[in-house]
C-alpha cells in the first residue's frame, strides 16, 4: 500500500436545489406530517422504517441497507440561523462558511491549501462535472476540473482545453455578479488553465481500472464511477466534489424525488462496493448535503424553499446512526412555516476536518462549533 492510499479522502456530493428533508427522512409517526402534506406525503406502508419515529423514502433502499450495516450517519436539522431561502445565497453560505457576509474563499479551498501548501500535487482536489464548485475555490489553489472522465482519453488537446475553458467560464458567469469580478478573476488568474491541466493527469485513470461492479447509465453513477477510477489509480487525490439534482421540487415532487433518490442511492452503493472490491474503501467517507430543506406544508404538487435539512455521512469508518434531534414540526415551533435548524452545518464540517482530515477546523469554518461524534 502506498502512503497516498492511506491518506483520508473526502467525497462531497451536493444535492443541488434543496432536498426535501421531511420526505427523505420521513417522520412517519407524527400525525402532523400527514396533515401538512395532503398531496406529497409518503404512504406509511412505503416508508423504510429506521425506528418507531422515522424512516427513509422508499427509493432509498441501498442507503437503508448501508445504514443497517452501520455505515450511514444521518444528521438531523442541519442549517444555520435566518435562512434566506435563496438557492444561490444559501449554497454560497455552505460553500464559504460565511453566513453574514459574502465570502471569497471556499471552505475546501482552504482545506486543499492546508493539505498541499506547496502545490506539489495538482490533483489534490478534483471537481467532477460541468461546473467548478465555489467550495473548492481559493486564490492560488489548484483544482482539477473534469467534465466527463469516460470520454477523456478520446479527446484531442484542443477539445479538452475548450471544455476546460467552458467550466471556467461557467464559474465566472455564476459567481461574478455576486462577489464581483475582482475575486473571481483573482482566482481564475492564479489558477487558470495551467492549474487545471491537473485534469490531464487524470486521463490515465480509466485505463488502469477494472471492476466487476456495473454502475447505472445516469449522471451521478458516471460521476461516482469516475471518482472511483481516480481514487483507485492512486494519484493522491484527497478531496472529490460532485453534485446531483435538481432537488427543487416545487411541482411533481413525488416522481422527481423517487427518480433522484433511486439514482443516488444505487450509485452510492455501487461506489462503495467498487472501492471495497479493490480494498480501497477504508480511507474514504462521503458527505451528502443540500442548501436547505423544504416547507413543512406542501403546495398541492410539491414543496417550496425551507430551512432545516438533513446531511448524511457514509463510509466504512462512519459510526452509523442518527445525530442531533429531528426538529419539531408543531405549528408554534415553525418559522415562516419551516422546521428550524438545530445543528449548524459548520458542526458537520468540524467533525470531518478534525476527526477525519486531521486539520484545525477553527480557521476553516471561522469559529468553534459542537462536534457530533459520527466518525
Amino acid at each position: 500500500m502506498t502512503v497516498t492510499e492511506k491518506d483520508p479522502v473526502l467525497v462531497v456530493l451536493q444535492l443541488t436545489g434543496g432536498n426535501d428533508y421531511l420526505n427523505c427522512v420521513v417522520p412517519y409517526a407524527n400525525p402532523l406530517y400527514r396533515d401538512y402534506r395532503k398531496s406529497v406525503a409518503v404512504a406509511e406502508d412505503q416508508v423504510l422504517l429506521l425506528d418507531d419515529q422515522v424512516g427513509l423514502h422508499p427509493s432509498m433502499v441501498s442507503v437503508r441497507d448501508m445504514y443497517n450495516e452501520g455505515n450511514v450517519a444521518i444528521i438531523h436539522g442541519v442549517g444555520y440561523q435566518n435562512s434566506p431561502r435563496s438557492h444561490f445565497r444559501s449554497m454560497d453560505i455552505w460553500h464559504t462558511c460565511e453566513p453574514d457576509k459574502l465570502g471569497t474563499e471556499g471552505w475546501l479551498g482552504r482545506v486543499i491549501r492546508e493539505l498541499d501548501p506547496n502545490k506539489e500535487n495538482v490533483v489534490t482536489a478534483v471537481s467532477m462535472g460541468a461546473s467548478l464548485f465555489r467550495a473548492l475555490a481559493a486564490p492560488g489553489v489548484a483544482v482539477a476540473a473534469v467534465e466527463d472522465l469516460d470520454n477523456y482519453g478520446m479527446l484531442t488537446g484542443i477539445t479538452e482545453s475548450r471544455r476546460r475553458e467552458r467550466v471556467l467560464d461557467r464559474y465566472k458567469r455564476m459567481y461574478a455578479p455576486a462577489i464581483g469580478t475582482g475575486p473571481v478573476m483573482d482566482f481564475l488568474g492564479q489558477t487558470g488553465l495551467d492549474a487545471l491541466k491537473g485534469a490531464d493527469i487524470l486521463n490515465v485513470a480509466p485505463g488502469m481500472y477494472s471492476s466487476s461492479v456495473e454502475y447505472a447509465d445516469d449522471s451521478i453513477a458516471r460521476k461516482l464511477k469516475g471518482i472511483a477510477q481516480i481514487h483507485l489509480a492512486g494519484l493522491g487525490t484527497r478531496v472529490f466534489y460532485c453534485d446531483h439534482g435538481s432537488y427543487d421540487t416545487h411541482a411533481d415532487q413525488n416522481g422527481t424525488q423517487t427518480k433522484l433518490w433511486t439514482e443516488i442511492s444505487n450509485a452510492i452503493r455501487d461506489f462503495f462496493d467498487d472501492l471495497r472490491e479493490h480494498d480501497a474503501a477504508d480511507n474514504v467517507i462521503m458527505l451528502l448535503f443540500s442548501e436547505f430543506g423544504r416547507r413543512s406544508h406542501d403546495n398541492g404538487s410539491g414543496t417550496d424553499h425551507g430551512a432545516a435539512g438533513v446531511s448524511f455521512v457514509i463510509g466504512d469508518r462512519v459510526k452509523g446512526g442518527q445525530y442531533s434531534e429531528y426538529p419539531s414540526i408543531r405549528p408554534e415551533d415553525l418559522e415562516q412555516g419551516d422546521p428550524v435548524p438545530n445543528m449548524d452545518f459548520r458542526s458537520v464540517y468540524t467533525t470531518i476536518l478534525e476527526d477525519w482530515l486531521g486539520l484545525d477546523a477553527q480557521p476553516i469554518v471561522e469559529g468553534v462549533f459542537e462536534k457530533p461524534a459520527y466518525l
